[in-house]
C-alpha cells in the first residue's frame, strides 16, 4: 500500500480533495472469507490510496464493508486498471452475490490519515 501522505483539512499536500467510497458487498453462501481474502490481497501498490478497510458485519454471515480513501477520485479509477485489481475482481467475481455503492465521501480526516 502506498506510503500515506500528509494532510490538512481533508487536502492531500497538493491541496486537491481527498476522495472515498463507502460499499457492501454480499457473498454468496459461504464464501465471506475467501472473498475478503481475495480483497485484501489485490491491495498491494495502489498509488494514491490512503486506507482501504474491508470489514466483516457481526448481523450477517454474508456482508462486508469496504471502506477506501483516496488522495483524489483519479487515483481510485487509475486503480481499477492495475494488475493486482484486475487479477482480484476475476478471482473474486464468482464469490459476490451482489454489491452496492452506499457513499461517495469526501474524507475530512481521522485516525490514521494524519
Amino acid at each position: 500500500m502506498a506510503a500515506c501522505v500528509p494532510l490538512m483539512l481533508g487536502r492531500t499536500t497538493e491541496g486537491k480533495p481527498m476522495y472515498g467510497l463507502i460499499g457492501k458487498i454480499i457473498a454468496v453462501d459461504g464464501q465471506r472469507d475467501a472473498l475478503a481474502e481475495i480483497l485484501l490481497e489485490g491491495l498491494r501498490d495502489m498509488p494514491g490510496n490512503l486506507s482501504y478497510i474491508v470489514a466483516a458485519t457481526t448481523d450477517d454471515a454474508h456482508a462486508l464493508w469496504i471502506t477506501e480513501v483516496w488522495t483524489d477520485a483519479e487515483a481510485h479509477s487509475a486503480s481499477l486498471s492495475l494488475n493486482s485489481v484486475q487479477e482480484a475482481i476475476g478471482r473474486g467475481r464468482p464469490l459476490i452475490a451482489g454489491m452496492e455503492r452506499i457513499a461517495e465521501t469526501s474524507p475530512i480526516g481521522g485516525h490514521g490519515l494524519i
